[in-house]
């Protein structure tokens, strides 16, 4: 069944190293607590808040083994007064045999603001 899973993470500082290691560590996260692989995965949308300029996010995913061949897409994210700056946020797309309640949604650093409902972790 097709579900999507969410996640966001912050960085300190707009730099490529800040950026690659957040999409990696956070979509490692979601796909180790969500038990997926990479086969499973029809598609990963990453957003960027406008302070982020150093890397695309997808750049460091395609590092992991297995998702060179995932399809990958950036976007920046809609700007609104009050936001949280240096946010990455993430949509998986992918197969997975769970309930709505059963997705494990991963928020890391300052972006666990944005789902204070969500464990994260």
């Amino acid at each position: 069944m097709l579900r999507g899973i969410r996640g966001a993470a912050t960085v300190e500082k707009n730099s490529r190293e800040e950026i690659w290691r957040a999409a990696q560590e956070l979509v490692t996260k979601i796909v180790e607590k969500n038990e997926i692989s990479a086969e499973n995965i029809g598609a990963i949308i990453f957003s960027s808040t406008k302070d982020l300029t150093a890397a695309f996010p997808t750049s460091a995913v395609r590092k992991i083994s297995d998702f060179q061949f995932v399809p990958l897409f950036d976007a920046q994210e809609t700007e609104v007064e009050g936001s949280l700056p240096l946010c990455i946020r993430v949509l998986i797309l992918a197969d997975v045999e769970k309930n709505l309640t059963e997705i494990h949604h991963i928020y890391l650093g300052e972006a666990k603001k944005l789902r204070p409902d969500l464990s994260g972790e």
